[in-house]
């Protein structure tokens, strides 16, 4: 009996410590936040990612975190916090936190796994309306000038107009 208690008593232990070795910082608020300070962005970091300033609420107000540089994690992407609001009309602060990226990933980088994403290459067309799955269509932007390939006049941004390019869409040849 007091073996099974002991044991019971350890793993429970055990469990709240990888409780809280996995909480982070959740808050709920009907205030909405102050605009974002600006704060310059330092030159990238090999092995680390920049985890910017933000907002957080602490002791009934607004409080700002300082950004900061964090070690890189092998199989995660570092999610920036974000104040949202919900349909109810109070702020959530979301992000700050790893996700691992998984086999589905998450192109765009808007936080959604692409198996649920609407809009997966983030260019603002929903996935059902947007032909830049096929980069040849006509409402494809091949060479990412802002100019749909069927209005295009250099689709591969060669520099070497269509009409005049034997591969209007190999900007490697023409």
């Amino acid at each position: 009996m007091k073996k099974t208690l002991v044991g019971g008593l350890i793993a429970a232990s055990l469990m709240g410590f990888g409780a809280a070795a996995q909480a982070q910082y959740t808050a709920i608020v009907s205030v909405a936040p102050p605009a974002a300070r600006y704060e310059a962005v330092p030159a990238a970091r090999s092995g680390w990612v920049w985890a910017p300033g933000h907002w957080e609420w602490q002791r009934n107000q607004y409080v700002w975190m300082e950004g900061q540089w964090m070690r890189a994690r092998e199989g995660y992407e570092y999610r920036e916090p974000r104040w949202v609001q919900r349909a109810n009309g109070e702020w959530m602060l979301v992000g700050n936190n790893w996700e691992r990226r998984g086999p589905g990933g998450d192109r765009d980088g808007d936080g959604i796994a692409n198996r649920y994403d609407n809009d997966r290459d983030g260019d603002g067309i929903a996935n059902r309306y947007d032909n830049n799955r096929n980069r040849l269509s006509p409402n494809a932007d091949l060479d990412g000038d802002g100019v749909a390939n069927r209005n295009d006049r250099d689709r591969d941004g060669d520099g070497v107009r269509n009409a005049r390019d034997r591969h209007p869409d190999n900007r490697r040849r023409s």
